[in-house]
């Protein structure tokens, strides 16, 4: 790889972290049954994020990742509370917390300018632009996860750690992509497939996206999150869900 090319590995380095730290998490969702939880608390994360925009002028990373993680982690302990309390209703109940966080953004997103953008740019990243910055970030969320992987199956672990790690990862890979990294490898998992070769098809999966974006000029979340959800889909394929039966 020539200097020229250099500017591929942030990107490339971005979605392989986080991979490595979603991927674990999205397992934990897909066995508790809570798929939207994802939906819920990056809405969150973008929501706070979004009114500290339009409310504090020019705030700085540090604040803007500081009212995120504050966002995600109230949503996160609703969650936690909503799944206690009416198990047998809590999808639902997620989802309406998705509803409110997304029209929360909404009236954030009114209150500043550029809301508009930043409200695009928080729900399907382009990618391509990530920087080192967004790196560092996501290798704190990944090594979050790995340090206290073997402890997700507790609520007190899992709901905290996953908040944190979504309010790291929105913001530089956008919703899309984080939900999709969630979702399929756990999907291809269940499919039959083991956790490396579940990471490993989800690395060329985003290569291949990535490739795709460049060469055709398209938004790089946007492609990633598309790639990433047809191999998703395909594992239903490879093995259908007999549950219903």
């Amino acid at each position: 790889m020539t200097l020229a090319d250099a500017w591929f590995l942030p990107p490339a380095a971005a979605l392989a972290l986080g991979l490595l730290a979603l991927a674990p998490l999205g397992a934990q969702v897909l066995a508790r049954g809570v798929v939207f939880i994802d939906l819920a608390v990056a809405q969150a994360a973008a929501a706070a994020a979004l009114w500290v925009a339009a409310l504090v002028d020019h705030p700085g990373l540090t604040t803007t990742q500081m009212a995120a993680a504050a966002g995600a982690l109230a949503c996160a302990g609703a969650v936690a509370w909503l799944s206690d309390r009416w198990p047998r209703q809590r999808e639902a109940l997620i989802g309406l917390l998705y509803v409110a966080g997304a029209c929360v953004a909404l009236l954030g997103a009114r209150q500043d300018p550029h809301g508009r953008e930043r409200l695009a740019s928080l729900l399907a990243a382009d990618v391509l632009w990530a920087g080192w910055t967004q790196v560092a970030m996501l290798g704190v969320a990944a090594a979050g996860v790995a340090l206290f992987g073997r402890r997700l199956a507790s609520n007190r672990v899992f709901y905290p750690l996953f908040a944190l790690v979504a309010s790291l990862a929105v913001p530089a890979l956008g919703l899309f992509v984080v939900f999709a990294l969630l979702i399929a490898p756990g999907l291809w998992q269940r499919a039959g497939l083991g956790k490396l070769a579940a990471v490993v098809l989800g690395a060329l999966s985003c290569g291949a996206a990535l490739a795709l974006s460049w060469w055709l000029d398209l938004p790089s979340g946007a492609c990633v999150a598309l790639v990433l959800a047809a191999t998703g889909l395909l594992a239903a394929v490879v093995r259908p869900d007999t549950d219903h039966a």
